[in-house]
């Protein structure tokens, strides 16, 4: 392969990467925290949010492993899609690596949806989680 089709190869996969995770974002962050999901899904577990992440990762990471050691043929489209994906959740990997909030954030959602909080904060987890669905 000549460096031109690569190039051109690598900037094609950098734009669907970057549209599917500005789409995905709609559906799983909050305009606050871009990695909101994965803190609450690592409170929810009382794990970390790498942990956490990881732990959704490994479906991708086990499809494109499959794939590549399938004695089938996949189309292009479903190639383009795994392996987006699986970028996809290496970059937020890359975030949450990044995050420096993420302890004190991933200990106050293990604090408020795992532990015995008071009044004012299940109010406030109760307000945050309502207006994330309105």
């Amino acid at each position: 392969m000549n460096a031109e089709t690569f190039n051109l190869i690598i900037e094609e996969q950098i734009k669907r990467s970057t549209d599917v995770l500005l789409k995905k974002a709609v559906e799983y962050a909050t305009d606050e925290d871009r990695l909101h999901n994965f803190k609450v899904a690592g409170a929810l577990k009382s794990e970390t949010m790498k942990k956490a992440l990881a732990g959704m990762m490994s479906k991708h990471t086990v499809s494109v492993y499959d794939m590549c050691t399938s004695k089938n043929d996949f189309p292009i489209e479903v190639w383009n899609e795994k392996i987006t994906d699986h970028i996809n959740y290496l970059l937020l990997l890359r975030a949450t690596i990044e995050d420096k909030e993420c302890i004190n954030k991933n200990d106050r959602f293990k604090h408020e949806f795992l532990g015995r909080p008071d009044e004012s904060t299940v109010k406030s987890s109760v307000l945050t989680i309502s207006e994330r669905w309105d």
